[in-house]
This record gives C-alpha cells, sequence and structure tokens, in this order.
C-alpha cells in the first residue's frame, strides 16, 4: 500500500506547516537581553543560551517580519520590532559594521562579514514590507554601508571579509555572500519598487550565473581568489564546511536558481529563465541521490559525492526552484521534483514530534545528531521556501 501524504500544493497545508515550525521556537527564543534565544536540540532544549549571532539574529527578524505581514499577528510583528531593535542596539558598532558573533555579551568573533550584512539588509527589507516602525532607516544605512565597504566596482561583485577596523580586507572571494545579497537587494526592490536594488541583483546574477559560471562548466563555484579565478584548492579538505564548503553544492545552484527565477519575474526579457532551468537540472543531475532519496550537500568537480548528508536548507530552497520553474514553464517534470522533494523531506527531514526540521541527515536519512538548530538555524529557509511557493503561486493565479 502506497504512502499517503499531505497536498504540498495546498496553500492551506503550507499555512499550517509554517505555524508548525513557528511554534517550535516561540516562545522559547524570547531572551532578557532584548534578543533572541538560539542553538536548540530536538526537543526544544537550548544548549547554549549566551551565543548572538549576526545571521541568526537577522533571520529571526525576517521569519516574524514576513509572518506577521502575512498572518497579522500583532506578537509576530512586536517580536520583528524586537529583533530589529536589537540588531541596532547590539550588533551594530560605532564604525556601522554589525558584530558577526557575541558571547554573553562580549563580541567574541571580530570579523566583518559581507554573508552577515546580507542578512540584515533582508531583515530590514521583510519589515519595510511588513510595515515595521523605522526599518526604511536601517535599510538604507546597511545598503549605503555594504556598498561602501564591500561593493568592487572594477570586478562588479561584492567582497566577503574585512577586520572590525574596516582597513584589512581579505584576500577571500566567494559566492555565497553575493548570492545572499543578491536576495536581499531583489527584496529590497520587492519592498521599495527603487530599480536601483533591481539594478544590482542583475548585475550579481550576471556574474554569477553567467559569467563565472562559464568558469566551470555551467555550475556556480563556491571559492575565488582576489582575481576571481576559481580557486580549487580553497577549503578542499572541507567538504562538509559548513559556509564555505569546498565542492559543487547542489543546494546553492537550486538556490540561485531560484533568485534568477525573481528576476525573471521582474525582467522578463533576460536569460533568466533558461538560466535557472539549466543550474537547477544540473543540481538535481548531480545531487539527487538515487539510492535513498533527497539532495546531497556536495559534489566534487568529477561528479564524485564529496559531502553525502542531507541538510534542511538544501531540501527546501530546492522544492522552492523546483515550484516556480513548473509555474514558469508548465513542465510536469518540475512539479513532480517538487512533490519527491516534499516527500523525502517529510519521511526525514521534518520532526513531527516537536515541530520544525531537523538541520541534517546521514546519506540514509537516519540522525547524525540531536542538535535541530545551532547558531544560524531558525528555519529561515524552510518557512521562507514555503512563503516563496505560496507569493509564486499567488502571482501566477492573479494573471
Amino acid at each position: 500500500m502506497s504512502k499517503t501524504y499531505p497536498d504540498f500544493e495546498s496553500p492551506a497545508f503550507l499555512e499550517d506547516h509554517i505555524q508548525d515550525t513557528l511554534a517550535f521556537y516561540a516562545p522559547r527564543i524570547i531572551a532578557p537581553d532584548g534578543g533572541f534565544y538560539g542553538c536548540f536540540l530536538d526537543d526544544g532544549t537550548c544548549y547554549d543560551p549566551g551565543s548572538r549571532q549576526l545571521v541568526a539574529s537577522a533571520r529571526y527578524v525576517l521569519n516574524y517580519a514576513t509572518a506577521y505581514r502575512r498572518d497579522g499577528d500583532p506578537q509576530h510583528g512586536a517580536w520583528a520590532e524586537r529583533g530589529l531593535a536589537f540588531l541596532q542596539d547590539t550588533h551594530r558598532q560605532e564604525n556601522g559594521h554589525y558584530a558577526w558573533l557575541i558571547e554573553d555579551g562580549v563580541i567574541t568573533d571580530r570579523r566583518v562579514m559581507a554573508y552577515g550584512h546580507a542578512f540584515v539588509l533582508l531583515a530590514a527589507a521583510s519589515c519595510v514590507k511588513a510595515g515595521i516602525a523605522g526599518a526604511a532607516d536601517v535599510l538604507a544605512q546597511v545598503h549605503a554601508f555594504i556598498n561602501r565597504h564591500f561593493w568592487d566596482e572594477t570586478s562588479g561583485a561584492y567582497f566577503d571579509e574585512r577586520d572590525d577596523t574596516l582597513q584589512t580586507l581579505s584576500p577571500y572571494r566567494g559566492q555565497n555572500a553575493n548570492m545572499h545579497i543578491c536576495e536581499a537587494l531583489l527584496a529590497a526592490h520587492d519592498a521599495t519598487d527603487d530599480v536601483a536594488y533591481l539594478d544590482r541583483a542583475e548585475a550579481l546574477a550576471r556574474k554569477f550565473a553567467l559569467e563565472l559560471a562559464a568558469q566551470s562548466g555551467g555550475l556556480i563555484w563556491e571559492h575565488y581568489d582576489s582575481d576571481w579565478n576559481v580557486d580549487m584548492a580553497f577549503n578542499i579538505d572541507k567538504p562538509n564546511d559548513r559556509y564555505k564548503p569546498w565542492g559543487f553544492q547542489p543546494g546553492h545552484q537550486t538556490e540561485w536558481a531560484k533568485l534568477l527565477l525573481i528576476l525573471h519575474r521582474a525582467r522578463p526579457n533576460g536569460p533568466w529563465l533558461e538560466c535557472a532551468a539549466s543550474l537547477y537540472d544540473k543540481a538535481i543531475q548531480i545531487g539527487w541521490d538515487d539510492a535513498h532519496g533527497g539532495i546531497v550537500y556536495g559534489v566534487a568537480p568529477d561528479g564524485i559525492v564529496c559531502a553525502a548528508e542531507k541538510y534542511f536548507w538544501v531540501q527546501s530552497e530546492s522544492f522552492a526552484a523546483a515550484w516556480r520553474l513548473y509555474l514558469a514553464t508548465d513542465e510536469r517534470r518540475y512539479r513532480d521534483d517538487y512533490h519527491r522533494i516534499w516527500r523525502w523531506s517529510w519521511d526525514h527531514m521534518i520532526d513531527h514530534q516537536y515541530g520544525a526540521w531537523f538541520r541534517v541527515r546521514a546519506r540514509d536519512g537516519s540522525p547524525i545528531d540531536n542538535r535541530k538548530s545551532p547558531l544560524g538555524k531558525t528555519d529561515y529557509h524552510t518557512m521562507g521556501a514555503c512563503w516563496d511557493v505560496l507569493s509564486a503561486s499567488e502571482i501566477a493565479a492573479s494573471r
């Protein structure tokens, strides 16, 4: 007998799943310092109450601003305001940068990361769209900071890292920070209708999905040297690294595909639909695990899987891209992919006992550890993918 699954296309299912995920985090995330707790075990126990990482602090704001905009719950609006204030009052420093990691009230990692600032920009844009007071000023300030200290006009991309004096620039260049800045710029355009955000997002798409992908067979590599040449040696011994893994990331190909489809909606005359389909198709070809199901974390340039684990964000970003491709092309295979990714995730990635998604599973879907939400994981990817499916479907239905 075949197993019965929910209707993964149903708006009611997606909304309920978002609310179930939000329920795992609230109200246990509220911390007395004005910020939010992170670092939760599977059962919701907080195992590190003193740490405040920039990415998590910003993603919580995004979560609650978007929830408030869609469900109108005043508590969600209040938590978005609280989180935005914590970003400004605690993470933001005198010279304008936002501290990467604060432990027990002390900055313990002083790197100034474009990746982290991308999420502040995204959080601010989400708050603007939700009508949160003061968000427009934050959006303008962090956008100016990112452009002043990370934008490289010569290369047409963003630098990755500075020290906290803002004087010393790391030679490392990477796609991940640029991808999330592109995401934030698209959100800022959606919130404000300012075409400058869209222009810059499109420039990043051309740089990474067209120009740089041409260096590596049409897929986007993770790491580059200071001249934006592919760096195949960086982190070659760390295919499982959380932020800078070696190898091709199928999840980043599908995440870029999703962003290109959002860009295609705004500027349909570009090459974005074709490019999105190519990235997505290649990612599924190299990343889908025929033996166990699900999409693996990393694949080496020779096509051999170098990181076989299954991460929550890879699955969720991929089903969002698959759904957008289905809506854009009406090709049934993308709808089929949407369902098979959801089914595997339903069986292996989603915690039906306590709520939310497990962070990582072994190749066969079995548990690896009991740390559901370490620093940085707020289920922004999973709820964001559900919101994206809902938004794309609503826009398609309105045409």
